[in-house]
């Protein structure tokens, strides 16, 4: 008698064991995870670089005014002459133009204010600006006062310039040169982590040497 044809074998169950092996498979675990952290690691390094630029670009502002008070204060210093020099706009110029080229990688001529004034003790004993320079494309004026309707004699009459508690006079026949440098500040990411700032930064230093307070001479090219 002939047997009887075999049954065929039952069909593997590849679907079930491809995904029990897919389970059980850690060979692509790592990249999974770094794909799902990628994001935020990407946008801490943003952020951690926006923060890092704009404290930086504080400091070389403030840096900036320092350097102005200290080359306006040193003005008439080569003047070899026995009487007092008188400052020429010309210095003055020269000065300003100077920090413009020192702060030419933060564009401050394009988005910052530098506003140089010259602080001194009139006769009467008040305060007031003699005269002030500005410079920069940003339009803004100083935050106490200016060398014509408000200047320590016209218009409100105060005690020095400066935050509270840290203001400062001049002296009798002395002048100091009192610095506000204004800059805006444009994030890297524009307004992703921070908005969009203003720095505001200030400097004095007393004027070193001998000087004709009486005016400066040559042609006022810096108004502000």
């Amino acid at each position: 008698m002939t047997p009887p044809p075999a049954l065929p074998a039952a069909a593997p169950r590849r679907p079930a064991r491809l995904l029990d092996a897919l389970r059980r498979d850690e060979s692509g675990i790592s990249m999974v995870e770094f794909g799902l952290s990628l994001p935020m690691l990407v946008a801490l390094g943003m952020y951690g670089i926006e923060i890092a630029n704009m404290t930086t670009t504080n400091m070389q502002i403030s840096q900036l005014a320092l350097a102005v008070a200290d080359n306006a204060s040193r003005l008439g210093q080569t003047d070899n002459s026995a009487v007092s020099p008188t400052i020429a706009e010309s210095e003055i110029a020269a000065v300003m133009s100077g920090a413009l080229r020192q702060g030419s990688g933060l564009k401050v001529q394009q988005k910052g204010r530098i506003i140089l004034s010259s602080l001194e003790k009139h006769t009467n004993g008040r305060q007031y600006i003699h005269w002030q320079r500005c410079t920069g494309d940003l339009v803004r004026v100083s935050a106490y006062g200016n060398d014509t309707t408000n200047n320590g004699l016209t218009g409100i009459a105060w005690d020095g310039m400066g935050q509270p508690g840290r203001k400062v006079a001049a002296n009798t026949g002395q002048a100091v040169m009192f610095v506000e440098v204004v800059y805006e500040y444009q994030p890297l990411f524009g307004t992703m982590f921070v908005s969009g700032r203003e720095f505001r930064h200030e400097a004095a230093f007393i004027v070193r040497d001998d000087r004709n307070l009486a005016s400066t001479s040559g042609t006022n090219t810096l108004t502000c």
